[in-house]
């Protein structure tokens, strides 16, 4: 096929897309019923179908009712009968495929069923739509007159018992169809290497003669790669190497710790951003328009949502909500059912919304990363914001961060350690500190109220951590690249103690 027809039909199958996102922005709650009842229905004489009577459910109050809330700790044991070869136990169709995710730090991995149906109805079919929402908003795009470097994780597929397991970008780079794998950069032979500092070599070696146009992978390691691009090229500049690029569609991480690097990498006025949003359970939202930070959470995907505000959150005790339910502005815990045969699953993340006509989300959190020692309920989404307007007054980046409690001992208040890596320093190490505090007081009304006259926390503590500290931490771990990231808050202290530990070993 001559390239200029293959780029011609691409671009027309992507647009009739639209038509059918139109539907559920426009029914949103019928699309979200249909997609519960054929979820029941296909998947009523599984056995945890029969276990739970879906044959007999009619009604979300009664799928609610009679379907428990469940973390991976409850589902597992179901897991690893299915990786040791029974089926038709919570899906009918055979599952083969298992995204191996240990979360952000977890020693212990888990394997998420991936079905052939959440593969081709949901993943592919997201995939299609990040570009059919991109060139709607932007008719005059050239970018399928060039390829898209994908950068995913560094795990290649395993095989064990007759089903493989992998990171979910190796899946899905295994089931890609040919329009999308002969559109795409590196081959597939390179982006499956599993040992992650050589495959970015053989990433850079295949692509800078390339005419890249779009971009898709991790903000932390595409700018890990891009980095490296300008150090073997020697440009000033990527868009000296790729000058025709046009896109970077990004998801896993908070974008704005990096937002600044990117521009200054990639400087151009019409550059676009596109945020998407999934995990190894689902692909669930996608920013819809130009110049926007909410993204359009998808009904038609094989996923039934519900939510739990988590001023009420319980884990699996909790009393969750459907979509029709929830309000603006409110932090919600996610719970998916899901044509892998997840059922009322807690993912684990957090979210609020921004509208309701049609939904709109930000994600602003974890369920387990977030700081509520001194009931200050802090949330990633407060931290990052904060962060940007301090590195934006004290004209600095970051590289990566985490923050934990320093706990109360006698007549010392308790505080917040933070240990950040930056590009650079900030011009004023005590001003930038000062002003990431009043940041927070003005983002957290509790952080402020807690902060009131140093009574219960006192001024953050921050480190500045030695160039390549996380890098280097996440290699220890065997974390490199793909959906490995730096864990940003948490209640306890044992990752700023490693790290901590790391960095003194350095100095010394």
């Amino acid at each position: 096929m001559q390239i200029p027809l293959f780029n011609t039909v691409l671009s027309w199958i992507l647009k009739k897309r639209k038509y059918q996102v139109d539907m559920f922005l426009n029914h949103p709650v019928e699309v979200q019923n249909e997609v519960l009842y054929d979820l029941l229905s296909d998947a009523k004489q599984t056995y945890f179908g029969k276990q739970y009577g879906f044959i007999d459910i009619k009604s979300y109050e009664s799928f609610a009712e009679k379907v428990p809330i469940q973390q991976y700790e409850s589902i597992e044991p179901l897991i690893e009968r299915n990786r040791r070869g029974e089926q038709n136990l919570f899906w009918p169709s055979k599952i083969q495929w298992f995204a191996k995710s240990s979360g952000t730090t977890n020693a212990k991995s888990k394997f998420i069923p991936v079905s052939d149906e959440a593969i081709d109805d949901c993943h592919m079919k997201a995939g299609k739509d990040m570009l059919c929402l991109f060139i709607n908003n932007n008719e005059d795009t050239e970018i399928f007159k060039g390829k898209g470097l994908r950068l995913g994780g560094s795990s290649a597929i395993y095989e064990d018992n007759d089903t493989f397991f992998g990171d979910l970008s190796a899946i899905i780079i295994e089931n890609l169809p040919l329009w999308a794998d002969f559109s795409s950069a590196p081959s597939q032979k390179t982006a499956l290497m599993s040992e992650w500092e050589t495959k970015m070599d053989a990433i850079i070696k295949e692509t800078i003669e390339e005419d890249i146009t779009s971009l898709t992978g991790v903000p932390s390691w595409m700018l890990v790669l891009l980095n490296k691009v300008l150090e073997v090229t020697g440009k000033k500049n990527i868009l000296e190497v790729w000058p025709n690029l046009e896109v970077y569609f990004h998801g896993g991480v908070n974008f704005n710790p990096y937002r600044e690097q990117y521009k200054k990498l990639i400087p151009k006025k019409d550059f676009r951003y596109y945020e998407t949003y999934n995990a190894s359970e689902g692909f669930f939202a996608i920013q819809d328009r130009n110049n926007s930070d909410e993204l359009l959470l998808m009904l038609d995907y094989g996923i039934f949502y519900e939510f739990i505000p988590m001023n009420e959150f319980q884990g699996e005790s909790s009393k969750a909500i459907p979509l029709q339910e929830v309000k603006e502005g409110v932090n919600y815990a996610i719970v998916i059912s899901t044509n892998s045969g997840l059922w009322r699953y807690l993912i684990g993340d957090t979210v609020k919304f921004t509208s309701l006509k049609p939904y709109r989300i930000k994600i602003t959190g974890r369920t387990k990363h977030f700081i509520n020692v001194f009931g200050e309920e802090l949330v990633i989404e407060n931290a990052e914001d904060a962060l940007k307007i301090a590195c934006s007054k004290f004209d600095t980046t970051i590289v990566d961060y985490t923050v934990a409690p320093i706990f109360m001992n006698g007549e010392r208040n308790g505080g917040h350690e933070w240990l950040i890596e930056f590009t650079k320093s900030p011009n004023n190490f005590e001003g930038f500190t000062n002003c990431l505090d009043d940041s927070l007081k003005s983002l957290n009304s509790d952080y402020e109220a807690k902060r009131h006259l140093d009574m219960t926390i006192a001024m953050p503590k921050i480190h500045q951590a030695p160039e390549g500290l996380f890098y280097q931490w996440l290699k220890s771990k065997n974390k490199l690249g793909g959906q490995h990231k730096v864990p940003r808050l948490s209640n306890k202290r044992d990752y700023l103690e490693e790290l901590l530990e790391m960095s003194q070993s350095e100095a010394s």
